[in-house]
């Protein structure tokens, strides 16, 4: 009998074939391939860059190695070595850090999802590693696929306040941002050659002609020459060109851009920021009616420990304890600063005019008169993250940070903090505490 293969088989082996993962013919669209490859993975180069040193920092703006209150990541050791004194000025440094970080993040979402799109077949290819360079790299893909999904969910949840997490948000998005840039860099190392050449023939494809070309209709998805396991061995029929879907996902990312700015700023914009939290209560209008995320009811604030007969603010130093009540307070000196209140979900207010008694006055009351040091604030607040906070001495010594009783020429609101809380130029809002009862300065 003859050894030829049967026709019937074959295609049934084909078919088999293609229906797998792990088959280039499983994979059929004409637009993947190593040139939307490379420009989705500039952008995400750059941005991707942005969201790691703005994540950093805004974890140095807490100040963690002041106080355990504070750090929330203990166990960091060496991944804590880039942490500093954070600063009082500019007054809008942070609103400003946290305003790019989370504008941005959400921003690269559309442009995250097509770049893992193109490259998904590589998650499916056997064998696993054909040489130690291919296992390298590889593993760098898995992790930097799990790191990025990990990084931009939990981010997405934390700016909408769904706290579903199995652990500290704090704790998990600064980990998993170490783990996700360190494969994110070695993915760069590995696939920087290719890139580069793959964009360099993009220009070069871009570049006018210097003789006209012959009059025949240009293929919508022109074939990739360079070979790569991108590019589909039976591509479908293409029904838009590589820079069409660029500008698909262009436009997602900025519709998301409009429906996210809007949140760091007021009036009209704010109101386009979809995306923005809304997890607290509607402020309302008038000198209180400004962003709110923790209501005193959330917090646990009983009404009657707030009235002027019940409260008092306990502050300790040097020289023993002095009981203050909200009318004594209100009679020592008072100053004005215009100050914003930006948090960790992105969002911000613009300046808004607080004004109490300066926290370097209160230090003065307990025997610094001079160089005012730490302090130990704590809140009224049952539950809750930060219910105690410490600011460094630069932060109590500068003359804008005050224990603010007023806010806009009115008093505070329970949901604002009253009778008293802090105001700290350039500190994230969890420092400036709400519903404030006990003020301990000294070395912490």
């Amino acid at each position: 009998m003859g050894r030829g293969a049967v026709p019937g088989v074959r295609r049934a082996y084909g078919r088999a074939m293609t229906r797998s993962p792990s088959s280039p013919g499983f994979w059929r669209s004409p637009l993947r391939g190593p040139w939307l490859t490379s420009v989705l993975g500039v952008v995400l180069l750059g941005g991707v860059t942005v969201l790691f040193v703005t994540g950093l920092v805004s974890y140095a703006a807490y100040n963690p190695n002041l106080a355990p209150v504070n750090d929330k990541t203990p166990e960091k050791g060496i991944l804590g070595f880039y942490l500093f004194s954070w600063p009082t000025d500019p007054h809008w440094l942070y609103r400003l850090n946290q305003g790019v970080h989370v504008t941005l993040g959400i921003t690269l979402i559309p442009v995250l999802l097509a770049k893992l799109w193109s490259v998904i077949p590589r998650l499916f290819e056997l064998p696993p590693a054909r040489s130690l360079a291919h296992a390298l790299e590889r593993i760098s893909l898995l992790l930097l696929v799990g790191g990025a999904l990990f990084e931009f969910v939990t981010g997405v949840l934390n700016i909408q306040l769904d706290y579903v997490f199995p652990g500290s948000f704090y704790t998990l998005h600064f980990y998993g941002a170490w783990v996700f840039f360190a494969a994110f860099a070695a993915h760069v190392v590995l696939k920087a050659p290719a890139a580069l050449r793959n964009l360099r023939r993009l220009r070069e494809e871009t570049l006018p002609d210097r003789v006209p070309p012959d009059p025949v209709p240009p293929d919508p998805v022109p074939r990739d020459p360079l070979p790569s396991d991108l590019v589909s061995p039976r591509p479908d029929p293409p029904t838009v060109s590589r820079r069409g879907a660029l500008w698909f996902v262009g436009g997602g990312s900025l519709l998301l851009f409009a429906t996210t700015v809007g949140q760091s700023f007021d009036g009209l914009l704010r109101r386009t920021a979809l995306l923005a939290p809304h997890g607290g209560a509607d402020p309302g209008s008038g000198p209180n009616g400004f962003q709110i995320n923790k209501t005193a009811r959330y917090a646990g604030i009983d009404p009657v420990e707030t009235t002027e007969d019940a409260w008092r603010l306990v502050v300790t130093g040097r020289t023993g304890t002095v009981h203050l009540s909200r009318a004594r307070l209100a009679r020592l000196p008072l100053h004005s600063a215009a100050l914003p209140i930006a948090c960790v979900e992105g969002w911000s207010t613009s300046d808004q005019w607080w004004r109490g008694v300066r926290l370097r006055d209160l230090a003065a009351l307990v025997g610094y008169d001079e160089d005012p040091p730490n302090v130990l604030i704590e809140s009224l607040q049952r539950r809750g993250a930060f219910r105690r906070a410490a600011l460094r001495a630069n932060q109590v010594a500068d003359p804008r940070s005050l224990l603010a009783l007023y806010v806009n020429g009115e008093d505070l609101s329970p949901d604002h903090g009253f009778p008293a809380r802090i105001i700290v130029p350039a500190a994230p809002g969890v420092l400036n505490t709400k519903w404030v009862a006990r003020m301990t300065f000294g070395d912490l």
